[in-house]
């Protein structure tokens, strides 16, 4: 059940994206559309809920539980720039809004936003991290919680990954392409 959930608040939040956005864009109603993907957030609330409830009936904590306490932590720390992601992109293709800004490609602008991004990244790890520690509380020392541990763990890894790719960047930044110079001829002889 709780993996049909998650599938669900998955699909639900692609269906949200697109009926805010075309009713922001397509239909020129900004402020419904803007309800719409302020509607976001209830998904997780309800995948919270249910998962809870799920644990409270007394299942024992495995995979679907942790994988969902992921799901949510990963839509605390991305869910947020995917919409303004695709808000921009829409934006600009139905609304004569201008093109979205790509990152920068070189040098130092460009590990501050691989830093940004990590940062994004650990946000949504810590969150499920503390969301994973509330349902191993929650269970007590009585379950066996070993799977919650197991995708605790995975979550410091992701942390730690998105910290030595943005650290790579700061240390050996990207350089741009060498531009070549003309040189003038001198004078003869």
């Amino acid at each position: 059940m709780i993996v049909t959930l998650i599938v669900l608040c998955e699909i639900a939040f692609w269906v949200l994206l697109a009926g805010g956005l075309a009713l922001r864009y397509v239909a020129k109603k900004p402020r419904l559309g803007g309800a719409v993907l302020l509607c976001e957030p209830l998904l997780e609330v309800i995948l919270l809920v249910v998962t809870a409830v799920d644990l409270k009936n007394g299942a024992a904590p495995d995979w679907k539980h942790g994988l969902a306490a992921v799901y949510i932590g990963f839509t605390v720390g991305l869910g947020h720039s995917t919409i303004r992601w695709a808000d921009a992109r829409v934006a600009h293709r139905f609304a004569g809004g201008p093109p979205p800004v790509r990152p920068p490609k070189y040098g130092m602008a460009r590990a501050v936003h691989e830093w940004r991004v990590a940062g994004r990244w650990a946000l949504a790890a810590v969150t499920a991290l503390a969301l994973l520690q509330g349902a191993v509380w929650y269970v007590g020392g009585d379950g066996d919680v070993a799977s919650l541990r197991s995708w605790q763990q995975t979550m410091l890894f992701v942390i730690g990954i998105n910290l030595v790719i943005a650290a790579s960047y700061t240390v050996f930044p990207k350089r741009g392409p060498r531009r070549e110079t003309k040189r003038v001829p001198g004078p003869p002889g």
